[in-house]
């Protein structure tokens, strides 16, 4: 099975194309404020626009960060979202009352139990009760990344692989935190994800990147090829 490519942050329609066209199979639009990948509802709408004009089918993601779950689903209404992501400290009643699958951010911290890591996310579940599976499978799919105080994702820093390989064996899950076109493919040995994020390993100067987001893409696929290869 190939690895899911997930471009986060993306702010324009044109990156956007970008992503699609070089086989990415989803993209996030950010909907948190303090964030410099922050956009606007009706730009993201714009954005959506363009693609399905283009005929593209690939999956758009809202991520949101401590934000109400009745204003998560009017902009996910708005604009048109597959999924919806939840970056913050939302807590599982928060999760039940969200109309669109979701993908969980869950920043594991040095050290962390695994076994709380999966409490937590057994706890999430639970609370969405019986659902229908979604685009990627399963109502709840989590999102590993890097712990960094005070930060809610994007930052570059690279997650614990070997407690993400270990919850990878437990759930379909994607990888984020500090993956690169150059580290992507260890990456996918080492932890064998369901998907990949990344975000700022495919921007310059905080701007996505075309050749970047190009060199990602291509770089999971040979990744995957190599693993069909040796099976």
């Amino acid at each position: 099975m190939s690895t899911l490519v997930k471009i986060c942050g993306v702010r324009t329609a044109e990156n956007a194309l970008v992503a699609a066209e070089a086989g990415a199979d989803l993209l996030s639009l950010v909907f948190y404020p303090p964030s410099h990948r922050n956009i606007a509802p009706e730009t993201a709408s714009a954005i959506v626009r363009e693609l399905r004009a283009a005929g593209h089918g690939i999956l758009v993601v809202g991520l949101f960060v401590n934000e109400d779950p009745a204003r998560i689903n009017a902009i996910a209404d708005e604009v048109g979202l597959d999924l919806v992501q939840l970056s913050g400290d939302e807590q599982p009643a928060d999760l039940a009352r969200l109309a669109r699958p979701i993908l969980r951010s869950v920043r594991v911290a040095a050290g962390e139990s695994l076994v709380r890591v999966r409490e937590r996310l057994t706890s999430a579940t639970t609370m969405l009760g019986p659902r229908e599976p979604g685009p990627l499978g399963q109502p709840l799919t989590p999102l590993i990344d890097a712990h960094v105080p005070g930060a809610y994702g994007g930052t570059g820093i690279q997650a614990d692989w070997a407690a993400a390989a270990t919850l990878a064996r437990l759930w379909p899950l994607f990888l984020a935190g500090g993956l690169t076109p150059e580290t992507v493919g260890a990456a996918i040995r080492a932890v064998a994800p369901f998907g990949v994020d990344v975000s700022s390993g495919v921007e310059t100067d905080k701007a996505k990147d075309p050749a970047k987001i190009r060199a990602f893409i291509a770089a999971v696929r040979a990744a995957d090829a190599a693993r069909q290869g040796a099976a």
